[in-house]
């Protein structure tokens, strides 16, 4: 995983927690969407694993050290509409490349040069 550094602690948030913020830290330290967590969390716990996944989470909240306060960066976080624009820009870099593949591919040039490469 490329989000993982060696340097980089599990911690757990209880800014960000909706219980003891075991599966937001856990999270943070995978870089996976904190859903993803508590999804995978429950679907655990509900086909079969609920004892397993209550005891690791118990013995999670008392080994992990909260994250100090100003831990997680959120302001370094882009909103939703930085991240709607970061993609608009790219899908319009990319659909302008491919405009610009289509008319070189459909253009007298490609044609002569593909007669002359099967001559």
């Amino acid at each position: 995983m490329a989000g993982l550094t060696l340097n980089k602690k599990l911690w757990r948030i209880p800014q960000q927690g909706m219980v003891k913020g075991v599966c937001a830290g856990i999270a943070h330290y995978l870089d996976v969407p904190v859903k993803l967590v508590r999804l995978i969390t429950v679907l655990a716990m509900i086909f079969g694993l609920f004892f397993f996944v209550m005891i690791a989470y118990i013995a999670l909240t008392f080994a992990l050290d909260p994250m100090p306060d100003g831990g997680v960066d959120e302001a370094n976080q882009p909103t939703s509409g930085e991240l709607l624009n970061a993609v608009d820009a790219e899908l319009a870099a990319g659909e302008k490349r491919l405009r610009e593949m289509e008319r070189y591919i459909t253009s007298d040039t490609f044609t002569l040069r593909s007669r002359f490469r099967q001559l």
